[in-house]
């Protein structure tokens, strides 16, 4: 039974893929990547207007190109910035790239996402019932009460690492907030 449920999330996660992983686009990653190939587009204008060497228009010609892939992936912002050499060369246009570059660093919330498989696991195993979708709900509830005390424990030691001590008594001090469902499964764990 528990090889079933499992053969099943693992292929709910293979089929979705590293999409579920990555957030999508913001709306200033959106216009970064607009004013990104506006500047290539530029680039490459500036080049062909000041004579620069054939090699030169070439590669900006391909810079140019290869930067609508991200316009493409990203998609277009919902107020298209102005566009003029004049603007892309403004202090907004520096202040929109280093506010997606800070966009792009957003990590996804591990634990969130665990949390929902856990749902759609159990919302299957609803959708299979009989005796086994009740075993299958049933596991991936214990499955998720086990999430929701390692998350516990992860942020009980994240505090403890911040007060940097040694101390036996600090360590059960940040553990203290932890509730008793969470103690009675990290007993059972334990204990195997």
């Amino acid at each position: 039974m528990k090889r079933m449920v499992l053969g099943v999330m693992a292929v709910m996660v293979m089929a979705s893929g590293c999409e579920v992983m990555r957030f999508g686009a913001s709306e200033m990653q959106k216009e970064n990547a607009w004013l990104h190939n506006a500047t290539a587009s530029a680039v490459v204008r500036t080049a062909k207007d000041e004579g620069g060497s054939e090699k030169l228009v070439k590669l900006s010609s391909l810079g140019e190109l290869q930067s609508r892939a991200f316009v493409f992936d990203y998609g277009l912002p919902k107020q298209m910035p102005a566009v003029s050499d004049a603007s892309l060369l403004s202090q907004a246009s520096f202040d929109v790239a280093g506010n997606a570059i800070n966009d792009s660093q957003r990590k996804v919330d591990v634990w969130a996402t665990a949390d929902g498989v856990m749902e759609v696991g159990i919302a299957l195993a609803g959708l299979l019932g009989g005796a086994y979708g009740i075993k299958a709900a049933a596991f991936l509830a214990t499955a998720r009460k086990r999430s929701k005390a390692l998350q516990e424990i992860v942020k009980g030691n994240e505090v403890f690492k911040q007060m940097a001590s040694n101390s036996i008594e600090e360590f059960k001090q940040a553990h203290k907030g932890q509730s008793l469902e969470t103690k009675q499964i990290v007993s059972k764990i334990k204990t195997g």
